[in-house]
């Protein structure tokens, strides 16, 4: 009885410590580059509709940003202010659709290279780091290369990469759909379509199995998701 006791209160603290843990999201999305020649459709909703599932998360604090107000310095300043704010058991996530390049994103003014938010990311102070991006050449950010211990590797620093395709593949967007391929599949997965146990706690390895699963039946094979780093596959990326 005794045993079962103690049983039963590990785990309560268990759930305990994972719903207490307070999440900040910074959610980018350009549709709308200056000119014409590179506007997009639907990364701006893209960004709305991650907000969206995150804010009815309790314990999220969320921050938005869309085509004019995603300039380079835009983005990482408020990075820099609402990652500041997470503790070690926290999670920081940075959602970004937009064009991407084999370096970075295309931020609304300029280029937010990934040497950009290596530096970022490794000032806060919590060990739950995720990227989510839906971006053409975002599997290229595993294979990012630098040396500087000012600036280091996203796989040093723990960060969990969900990609939304790889690095020779573009991410597919279709005129008729609310949102592209990736995010649709990210928010139906978040949500709780990823819950495969229904523990309410989406783990990482749930969301990638469900994510990667939907993106290649409405891609027909022609886009793979990737997802990257150095994280337990029990980890849990979001809790309802």
């Amino acid at each position: 009885m005794k045993r079962i006791l103690f049983l039963a209160t590990c785990f309560s603290f268990l759930c305990w410590n994972v719903s207490a843990q307070k999440i900040y999201l910074i959610s980018v999305g350009i549709a709308d580059y200056p000119g014409t020649e590179n506007d997009l459709n639907l990364p701006a909703k893209d960004a709305e509709a991650i907000q969206w599932v995150y804010q009815k998360n309790r314990k999220a604090e969320t921050i938005l940003l869309t085509n004019e107000q995603a300039t380079r310095n835009s983005v990482l300043a408020n990075m820099n202010k609402l990652f500041s704010k997470a503790g070690v058991d926290d999670i920081i996530v940075l959602f970004f659709s937009g064009h991407g390049y084999k370096g970075g994103f295309v931020g609304y003014d300029e280029r937010i290279s990934y040497q950009d938010v290596r530096k970022v990311m490794a000032k806060s102070v919590s060990k739950n780091k995720m990227i989510f991006a839906d971006a053409c050449f975002s599997g290229k950010m595993r294979t990012s290369k630098n040396n500087s211990s000012a600036s280091p590797s996203l796989s040093s620093l723990k960060v969990m990469l969900f990609l939304s395709s790889r690095d020779n593949e573009v991410s597919i967007e279709r005129r008729s759909m609310q949102n592209g391929f990736f995010t649709t599949c990210l928010q139906r997965g978040l949500r709780g379509g990823a819950d495969a146990n229904r523990d309410k706690i989406i783990t990482a390895k749930e969301l990638f199995l469900f994510v990667s699963k939907g993106v290649k039946e409405l891609s027909d094979d022609k886009q793979h998701p990737v997802m990257w780093g150095k994280f337990n596959d029990a980890m849990p990326v979001i809790a309802w």
